[in-house]
């Protein structure tokens, strides 16, 4: 960038020679006289030839050579006067020039873009944990801007990669470039066509464009992000709505009681679909969260034995999947501990304590404090119970051996 102000300088300069050069030349030479007659050295030279000291064709030699004399002295001071005059012009106006290309550079020029873009590529990695991985404070849009020309530069740099042309893609989404989200992600897609959470942002992008064709993809790629994550909610949520924006009210009804079904009650989704549902003329009501409260007694010797120790509670489906329904995790009490566990506890999205309806409960005690760590844990379950008017009621008990 500098090489191209310095340019536009000498550009801007060498046109000021051409165009003002040519008029003071000519001024210049206008002015190749002598400034005066050196009447006095005349007077004197006359004065001698009418006194008879000089004849007169000595005087008119002399006379000529004096005029010569002082003709040469006089276009050496005026060459002189105009060099030095000429420096100090050629001089203002060359830093004139460099303040006026300099200022339009400032005001009309690209230096702001070529600090951002050098400042994008050396926080790359900064903004990818920021934004993937929740660490720190979320991107601001200023980053977020930097954040996309960091990606693009790599992509320039490096060729397709499908994980930068899915996050260039989101960014492009939340800033509302629709048409420019949708190539990101269709680029990503070449590369990795079933990924769900590339297919549900893809969804998002048509969803927003809308028209038929829009509207087909979308719920074509949903269709393949649900065969991948059956029990994806934001895939589902999106089907639904893409059913309502078709216009087949049966499909989107069907989509949204399946999702009632599984969101928490206090998810903030869980409202808008039990409308959306009562709009098309379900009688549905609003369900009861579903609660677990559990007594836990702790033999207070396994404190005093392992004050540092942990006790993990969580509940899951008997004969089911291994993956808990709600979890929570306490330092190891003394005596008798009341705890309820929520809907709102769940270790994954659309897998929750309404997603079941029978449960047993854990309590696992780990020495360590860690879940992973067997070496002295050992854990109490209860049996099998039902859910009643969305509630179960647990006693366990932890003893020292």
């Amino acid at each position: 960038m500098m090489w191209q102000l310095l340019l536009g300088a000498l550009l801007m300069l060498a046109l000021s020679v051409v165009f003002m050069a040519w008029p003071r030349s000519a001024r210049a030479g206008e002015q190749q006289t002598p400034a005066q007659l050196f009447a006095e050295r005349m007077d004197l030279l006359a004065a001698a030839r009418d006194a008879g000291e000089l004849a007169e064709q000595d005087f008119d030699s002399a006379a000529n050579e004096l005029k010569q004399q002082f003709l040469e002295q006089e276009a050496k001071a005026v060459q002189l006067k105009a060099s030095q005059s000429s420096w100090r012009w050629y001089g203002g106006l060359t830093v004139a020039v460099l303040l006026l290309v300099g200022g339009i550079y400032s005001w009309n020029g690209h230096y702001r873009e070529l600090a951002d873009w050098q400042l994008a590529q050396q926080k790359l990695p900064e903004y990818g944990e920021r934004a993937l991985l929740d660490r720190g404070e979320p991107l601001s849009e200023q980053e977020l801007a930097r954040f996309g020309l960091a990606l693009r530069t790599k992509l320039a740099r490096d060729g397709d990669d499908a994980a930068a042309w899915f996050l260039l893609g989101r960014i492009w989404l939340s800033q509302g470039f629709m048409m420019d989200a949708i190539d990101a992600f269709e680029k990503a897609l070449q590369m990795t066509p079933n990924r769900p959470a590339l297919l549900i942002s893809y969804s998002q992008a048509l969803l927003v464009v809308g028209g038929d064709d829009k509207l087909a993809k979308a719920g074509r790629a949903l269709a393949r992000a649900l065969t991948a994550e059956p029990d994806n909610l934001d895939a589902l949520s999106l089907l639904a709505y893409v059913a309502y924006e078709k216009g087949d009210m049966t499909e989107a009804a069907a989509a949204w009681s399946i999702l009632l079904d599984r969101l928490p009650t206090s998810d903030p989704r869980y409202a808008v679909v039990l409308q959306k549902l009562q709009e098309l003329g379900h009688e549905v009501s609003a369900r009861q969260e579903r609660l677990v409260l559990l007594t836990l007694e702790v033999d207070p010797a396994l404190r005093q034995q392992h004050p540092d120790a942990s006790v993990f509670v969580f509940v899951r489906q008997p004969d089911g999947p291994a993956l808990p329904v709600a979890a929570q995790r306490i330092p190891v009490p003394a005596g008798e501990l009341q705890l309820m566990l929520t809907e709102d506890m769940a270790m994954q999205p659309g897998w929750t304590l309404a997603s079941i309806e029978d449960v047993e409960v854990v309590a696992r005690f780990s020495p360590s404090g860690s879940v992973d760590d067997r070496q002295g844990s050992f854990e109490v379950v209860s049996a099998p119970q039902l859910f009643s008017d969305g509630k179960v009621q647990v006693s366990l008990r932890l003893k020292a051996d």
